[in-house]
């Protein structure tokens, strides 16, 4: 009778795993078609937006492209988190505030001069400690001296132009603490010339292109690359302290993990 219990239990399981299974790939198929359907909109019909929704990639384009470019940006900035505090300028749609840097930091303030991107952040990536600011960071960046562990600078430097860099640049020291990270992410020019996108303003030549703006203002700086078949990325960390992967880096990790492991 167990035995015959224990059978009919294994069958009921597989029927109602069959069954679940087959409402999410149902669910999968209708939030791709349903993700596939709002990046037309948003980018087929004029004008097009400031900022991307990156529910987009997560639901439609990932699975469609296979291409985990989208991806790296949020893995690369978290990176040189330092657990406290941190500030992200032009935020977007908060994706990545939310999903990679949130978990990792006591409190993260995250900003973007356009109120459709801001109102989009709070809507679809809300967490407790998130402080999403409508900012013109050319003119109001948040915070003041010393004020942040980490600033993050993704998909957005090369929307100004090479004076603007620099201005921002200063502001950017001026609210790092002493160890305090700028991390970032953006692209080389293509070959042709012509921009990915027309609100770019300087994209860059190569890597000592982009250190060259990034040298006179930190000690210690890192560009690196990757190569999709779509573009060429270029990902930055500068500090007066430690980076990712220096020798001194693994104890500011471990100091990390003892803050929260108290939180826990």
């Amino acid at each position: 009778m167990k035995k015959l219990l224990i059978t009919l239990l294994g069958k009921a399981k597989r029927i109602l795993e069959y069954i679940v299974d087959l409402e999410c790939t149902f669910a999968r198929k209708w939030s791709a078609s349903a993700h596939k359907r709002l990046l037309k909109v948003q980018w087929g019909i004029a004008p097009s937006p400031e900022h991307f929704d990156h529910h987009i990639d997560l639901f439609y384009q990932w699975l469609e492209t296979r291409n985990s470019l989208w991806l790296e940006r949020g893995v690369f900035g978290s990176l040189a988190l330092h657990g406290k505090k941190m500030l992200e300028l032009a935020c977007g749609d908060g994706f990545n505030a939310r999903n990679f840097y949130s978990l990792r930091s006591e409190l993260v303030i995250a900003c973007d001069f356009d109120p459709s991107a801001i109102s989009t952040a709070n809507r679809k990536n809300h967490a407790a400690n998130i402080e999403y600011v409508l900012a013109d960071i050319r003119t109001d960046m948040p915070g003041g001296g010393g004020e942040f562990d980490n600033i993050v600078w993704d998909a957005a430097i090369e929307h100004f132009t090479e004076n603007e860099i620099d201005g921002i640049l200063k502001n950017i020291k001026f609210r790092l603490t002493d160890s305090g990270i700028l991390s970032g992410y953006t692209i080389i020019e293509r070959d042709d010339g012509v921009k990915h996108i027309h609100q770019h303003e300087y994209e860059f030549k190569s890597k000592q292109d982009l250190l060259r703006f990034l040298e006179p203002y930190f000690t210690n700086v890192k560009v690196f690359e990757t190569i999709f078949p779509s573009r060429h990325n270029l990902y930055f960390w500068a500090s007066d302290g430690a980076l990712p992967f220096d020798n001194v880096w693994p104890f500011m990790l471990s100091k990390q993990s003892a803050h929260f492991s108290r939180e826990s």
